[in-house]
């Protein structure tokens, strides 16, 4: 098994955890019946709980899922069929880059779906912020353009006022040189 195959098998793992989340996301009833089989009364989650397998679970709770399954789904596969699957390094490796990537594959997912919920509720105000926006940036330009015209022709009626006696001082320079220190 090369490289190449491994980026196949890395590649396909993403796309079933980004189906594995989706799937769980819409409905969770398997783990509801689990957890109706396992817990009593007082222990079984509440109806409106959407937490799965995967959906709303933290790291450790998935990684044990997705591992938990793929050694069931290899012993299966190494019972059933001629297929020796613990025992060939190169089955092993792709199942931990099936197990990888199928971790991978829930977290973009989880990411998509919360990035598509944060647009679709911010979408209104996302419109409304941009109009704000374009608004204020006009009237900014408006005043920068007013003042600017303000301040042009303040500095022209200065220059006009002038006394001339400013204009004939000596410079900096020439004060020094009367002075004698240059």
């Amino acid at each position: 098994m090369g490289l190449g195959i491994d980026i196949i098998i890395f590649v396909s793992a993403i796309l079933f955890g980004i189906f594995l989340y989706w799937r769980e996301s819409n409905g969770n009833s398997a783990y509801r019946f689990i957890n109706k089989m396992m817990n009593s009364k007082e222990l079984q989650m509440k109806s409106d709980n959407p937490k799965g397998f995967i959906y709303k679970q933290s790291f450790i709770p998935r990684l044990l899922f997705v591992v938990i399954s793929l050694v069931v789904v290899g012993l299966i596969i190494q019972f059933l069929t001629p297929v020796v699957v613990f025992t060939n390094y190169f089955v092993l490796s792709g199942f931990a880059t099936f197990a990888t990537g199928t971790l991978i594959g829930t977290y973009l997912a989880n990411f998509v779906i919360k990035t598509t919920e944060v647009v679709e509720q911010k979408s209104d105000s996302i419109g409304d912020m941009v109009d704000s926006a374009m608004e204020k940036g006009k009237d900014l330009i408006e005043d920068l353009n007013t003042k600017d015209n303000k301040a042009v022709e303040v500095a022209k009626e200065e220059i006009k006022n002038e006394p001339e006696s400013k204009t004939n001082e000596k410079s900096a320079r020439d004060r020094l040189k009367d002075k004698g220190l240059m």
